[in-house]
């Protein structure tokens, strides 16, 4: 990517893979400028959320971003608290992220996941005011779906490994129901907004 792509990428949409009767709905802080720039989740080459998803045992194999809409087949999704292309979460406010949580539980009430994992601790606290919440399941539903909150997979969180990011991320896999939905989710036209 250029700089010219990335700066052009700022402030882009990019639609969320989703649909109706997920298992898992993974929920990101926001769009990185290089994921609105390609249109997929997690292109960043420093965030290790796909290495993570296969290694706790969510995919067969590791895919790539380009590869995010086999999710829908495993019954698992993508979609961010805030909508909106940035180059760091921290160009987003705090009423960003209280608006974003509100959009958040509304999809999710439409879209009806069994889980909403939110990765990134400090954006759930964010988006729906849980200041003290830790990584693991949360007491509270958004929208109808249990919450567990994970760990961010930015390269930036130096705090977690990929092994020990795989691991909590392991522990949500074991909580959802095994096996794949019955048959595949009809994405919801609405699922973007």
């Amino acid at each position: 990517m250029t700089p010219e792509e990335l700066s052009a990428a700022r402030d882009r949409i990019v639609p969320d893979v989703a649909a109706g009767g997920l298992r898992v709905l993974f929920c990101g802080i926001n769009p990185s400028l290089t994921t609105a720039a390609t249109g997929h989740h997690f292109a960043h080459p420093g965030n290790r959320f796909w290495p993570v998803l296969h290694r706790s045992g969510f995919t067969p194999r590791q895919l790539r971003p380009s590869e995010q809409a086999e999710l829908l087949d495993l019954g698992l999704g993508i979609t961010n608290v805030v909508a909106r292309a940035t180059a760091r979460a921290d160009e987003l406010d705090a009423e960003e992220f209280r608006r974003g949580g509100a959009a958040l539980k509304a999809k999710v009430e439409r879209l009806a996941p069994q889980w909403l994992a939110v990765v990134g601790i400090t954006a759930y606290r964010a988006a729906f005011g849980e200041p003290r919440a830790r990584i693991g399941p949360q007491e509270r539903t958004v929208g109808g779906a249990r919450v567990w909150a994970l760990p961010n997979p930015s390269g930036l969180n130096a705090h977690w490994t990929v092994q020990t990011m795989a691991e909590e991320y392991a522990r949500l896999r074991d909580a959802v129901p095994a096996g794949r939905p019955a048959g595949r989710p009809v994405a919801d036209p609405a699922a973007t907004d």
